[in-house]
């Protein structure tokens, strides 16, 4: 598969007449924008704000984090949920470079987050860099937290498409390829290279914490080999409330770090095998099945290597640690990827779950690390619902706006994709 990505890179946004990219400015118009979102009856009211780089703005609470795109041809992107149930991964897609639509409204399930724009928050942070779209939703009366989810997650995604369809009007600043070639050819290439597998864990366990696959949650399925181009063309979406420091927010799977920087070596010092993704499951037995599945999976494809990464933490330690030991016992050398929540000291068993076997392990951080948050002058969202935030406690507020919480409320801050600046080096 071939995909071409094509990159409109965006230096300043603005409320105007006629959505369009020109000079890289971002021009979006609110009236067309809302009235399209406000086609679903589910959300009472819609209103957009912008938040840039340096501003003294707070979002808040987050739930998702999406990057305008559009694709070329009829499918359109996010296939199985705003464009066809067809599959992706091919041809060419159109990127606003630099820009993050930013959903936000009453929190649903706790594990939400906060974006500052300028502080000390910021550099934990990736979306403190973009200029951001920030679609402010209320829900109609009487709706489910699962109706308002869905309900604001497509509302998040509609509006990634609606502005990436002005990247497809102007001549892109980049094209970068990707290509991947069928398991037979890829196993005759590269002879003398090891071959590695990237397993990507997807959150799934339910209770608002759910990813999904071409429109399907991810706790439906077995794992699966999917095309390293499918994930970056739209295929997996965020639909999940988990803590908001380790969330994979749509906008890192689409731009999964892990993914570019296997393509990066591939041919060089290693031969990229291919992704399977998997689940996070709740029962035992279904942990279980799922790992046995993953490792039937990489020794058919006939790995040297593994990269796991994980989503969550606690409940899904497990699931990392039995695809970690399943792998190992079939002679596939893991690396693992994990933030870590080691206590506010530092000092307490970091995951919930470890084996011997889990000897390569690269640290995201400590997601209970304390941080102070001094006031910005202008909230997007709502600053009360900090103290409810996984995080959070009843007093995080103070009267005068500054915040006292953990990392673990920053969105991005300890992403298990390695998207973020945090790390632990071992002595």
């Amino acid at each position: 598969m071939r995909l071409e990505i094509a990159e409109v890179r965006v230096r300043d946004a603005a409320f105007a007449e006629g959505t369009r990219v020109s000079d890289g400015v971002l021009h979006i118009d609110a009236g067309e924008l809302k009235n399209l979102l406000a086609e679903d009856r589910r959300l009472a009211s819609v209103s957009l704000e912008l938040a840039r780089p340096g501003d003294e703005t707070r979002i808040c609470p987050v739930k998702d984090v999406v990057e305008p795109r559009a694709k070329a041809g009829d499918i359109g992107m996010f296939p199985g949920l705003v464009g066809k149930a067809a599959t992706v991964g091919s041809g060419r897609t159109y990127v606003l470079k630099g820009t993050a639509v930013v959903t936000t409204g009453p929190v649903i399930g706790f594990q939400e987050g906060i974006i500052d724009m300028s502080g000390p928050a910021a550099p934990f942070t990736p979306f403190s860099s973009t200029f951001n779209l920030a679609v402010v939703t209320e829900p109609a009366d009487g709706l489910d937290p699962h109706q308002y989810e869905e309900a604001i997650r497509l509302a998040g995604l509609k509006a990634a498409c609606y502005l990436g369809n002005a990247a497809a009007s102007v001549d892109p600043n980049e094209v970068r390829v990707y290509e991947t070639d069928p398991i037979p050819e890829a196993v005759r290439r590269h002879p003398g290279l090891p071959r590695v597998a990237y397993v990507y864990m997807l959150q799934s366990q339910g209770l608002l914490h759910d990813t999904y696959v071409y429109g399907v949650d991810a706790k439906k399925i077995l794992p699966t080999l999917i095309s390293a181009t499918e994930v970056m063309d739209g295929a997996i979406v965020s639909g999940n409330c988990v803590s908001a420091c380790d969330k994979n927010t749509t906008f890192h799977h689409l731009n999964n770090p892990i993914i570019e920087d296997l393509f990066e070596r591939h041919g060089r010092d290693l031969a990229f095998a291919g992704v399977i993704v998997t689940n996070e499951s709740v029962t035992l037995a279904d942990k279980q099945r799922s790992s046995d599945y993953v490792a039937n999976l990489a020794q058919a494809l006939g790995v040297d290597g593994a990269v796991i990464s994980k989503e969550g933490f606690g409940n899904p330690d497990s699931d990392l640690i039995m695809n970690c030991k399943k792998l190992e016992a079939l002679g596939i050398k893991t690396v693992l990827i994990t933030d870590e929540y080691a206590g506010r000291d530092g000092a307490s068993q970091s995951l919930a779950d470890a084996d011997r076997a889990a000897d390569a392990v690269i640290s995201a951080g400590n997601a209970n690390e304390l941080i102070e948050l001094p006031p910005q002058k202008k909230t997007i969202g709502r600053l009360s619902e900090v103290d409810s935030l996984a995080g959070g406690w009843a007093g995080s507020v103070a009267k005068g706006g500054s915040i006292r919480v953990e990392l673990q409320t920053i969105i991005g801050a300890t992403n298990e994709l390695g998207f973020g600046r945090l790390s632990a080096r071992g002595f």
